[in-house]
């Protein structure tokens, strides 16, 4: 992974979600009224959502949790309910602000730290699990692969992590985009196989000692995304 190409991209994620859509993002992420198709998108959302939450464990008591990409928070909200420890990560300040606001006080034997940075910063220690909804879809496939090799090297339980399946609706979807005005667009997805995807970890360049596990597709509407889970082995 070039470090160059990792930070413009970044760069590019982080002003996108906090500046041009960070008002469309709040709204999405509440119970405000949207249009229809993202009312699509919020659905598909929740269901990605507890599809994570499901294969976590259920008691997660004396456990870190790195959520990389919290968004406005409610996945992090969750496991901390479950008793974790959790480092909430995202790169849009803004959504971090929000995620603070909403965030219920009493978790419990849980806690949630929200911080905007960087998803691979060291600093964050180590960690039990990993989950990163919707948020390396926009990175190549080949960077995604290098990020959660990095991310292997700090975690001994799970990565569960969302990707873009290489699929013929997805394709029409991201064409359709294009049609935006180029300061109204999010940043582009990076679509991949689940076979491609496959071949690269198991490169030299991806997660040593790890191994996909399970693995599924939520489809609703206008929004389209696939969970994988990594586990040692």
């Amino acid at each position: 992974m070039s470090d160059a190409s990792y930070q413009e991209r970044r760069g590019e994620i982080e002003t996108y979600f906090d500046r041009t859509a960070a008002d469309a993002w709040t709204k999405l992420t509440s119970d405000a009224k949207v249009s229809r198709i993202r009312e699509t998108v919020r659905a598909g959302r929740d269901e990605m959502r507890q599809t994570l939450l499901d294969w976590l464990p259920a008691d997660l008591t004396g456990k870190r949790l790195l959520d990389a990409g919290c968004g406005t928070g409610a996945l992090a909200v969750e496991a901390a309910r479950r008793g974790a420890e959790v480092i909430a990560i995202d790169v849009a300040p803004t959504l971090i602000e929000i995620a603070r606001e909403r965030a219920p006080t009493d978790l419990g034997q849980g806690s949630v730290t929200f911080q905007a940075g960087d998803m691979l910063d060291p600093a964050h220690g180590r960690f039990d699990h990993v989950v990163a909804m919707d948020s390396v879809i926009h990175y190549c496939p080949g960077d995604v692969v290098k990020v959660l090799a990095g991310l292997s090297e700090r975690t001994s339980g799970s990565i569960i992590f969302t990707f873009a399946p290489k699929t013929i609706p997805l394709a029409i979807m991201h064409a359709v985009g294009r049609f935006f005005p180029r300061g109204d667009r999010a940043p582009a997805i990076e679509p991949v196989s689940m076979r491609s995807l496959r071949e690269l970890l198991g490169q030299e360049s991806g997660p040593r000692g790890w191994k996909p596990n399970r693995t599924r597709r939520i489809a609703v509407g206008f929004y389209m995304s696939q969970a994988l889970e990594l586990i040692p082995g």
